[in-house]
C-alpha cells in the first residue's frame, strides 16, 4: 500500500509559522525552513530577555535610586546599607519610583533614615 501524506495537516502547521513570521524581511517571512529558523531563534531570545528585563530595570532603579540620593548628600551605598540597617520596608522599585515621582516623601525617607 502507498504511503499517505497528510498535507492538509502539514500546510496547515507550515501555514501557522508562516503567519508568525509575518512582518519579518524576505525570506525570512515566506520561505519555509527560514521561516521556521527565524521564528524558533525568536522563542529563544524571548525566553532568554525575559530574564535580561529583570536585570535591566534592576539596574534603572538603582541608577535612579543613585541619583535622588546623591541630591541629598549620600551615595547609593550609603543609602542601601542606612535602609537595610533600620529595617526600610521598600524595595529598589518602590524607591525608585518615589524617586522620581514623589521627591519629597523620598527627602522624607532619606531624613528618617539619616
Amino acid at each position: 500500500m502507498p504511503r499517505s501524506t497528510n498535507a492538509v495537516a502539514s500546510k496547515a502547521r507550515r501555514k501557522k509559522i508562516l503567519k508568525l513570521t509575518k512582518g519579518n524581511f524576505l525570506a525570512r517571512a515566506n520561505v519555509w525552513t527560514v521561516a521556521k529558523n527565524t521564528y524558533e531563534k525568536g522563542l529563544t531570545y524571548a525566553y532568554r530577555d525575559r530574564k535580561v528585563k529583570k536585570r535591566l530595570f534592576r539596574s534603572l532603579w538603582i541608577q535612579r535610586i543613585n541619583a535622588a540620593c546623591r541630591q541629598h548628600g549620600l551615595t547609593y551605598s550609603e543609602f542601601m546599607g542606612k535602609a537595610a540597617a533600620g529595617h526600610l520596608g521598600l524595595n529598589r522599585k518602590a524607591l525608585a519610583d518615589l524617586a522620581m515621582n514623589h521627591p519629597q516623601a523620598f527627602e522624607a525617607v532619606v531624613k528618617s533614615l539619616k
